[in-house]
């Protein structure tokens, strides 16, 4: 199965369930969804999509002035952002399940 074509359907809710736990630049955004396990992440896809979602008006953003280089923009959720989350977050809920019984369903053929 191509992950990547999963990958698009689901990177707005991984990016908003990152910056859930803290407000975050964008490289750090791209470092830890590679660590939890979505290592075919690009770093232009999350850039991308972190600034439509801002655009959406689902996050905030910030500057802070960086030692080691140029200065670092961060993003963190708004209200509209946590409300989408949630959204997302019951969405995916139902459809892992709906697919879970349909892969389990065939599995035991």
């Amino acid at each position: 199965m191509d992950t990547t074509q999963l990958l698009k359907g689901v990177l707005d809710v991984a990016v908003l369930a990152v910056l859930d736990e803290r407000d975050s630049y964008g490289y750090e955004v791209v470092r830890r969804l590679r660590e939890a396990g979505l290592e075919d992440v690009g770093d232009a896809s999350v850039y991308g999509t972190l600034r439509r979602l801002f655009k959406a008006g689902a996050l905030t953003s910030y500057v802070v002035p960086s030692e080691e280089g140029p200065h670092r923009k961060y993003y963190g959720l708004n209200a509209t952002g946590r409300t989408t989350l949630d959204g997302s977050r019951a969405t995916w809920r139902r459809f892992a399940r709906t697919m879970d019984g349909l892969l389990d369903h065939t599995e035991k053929r």
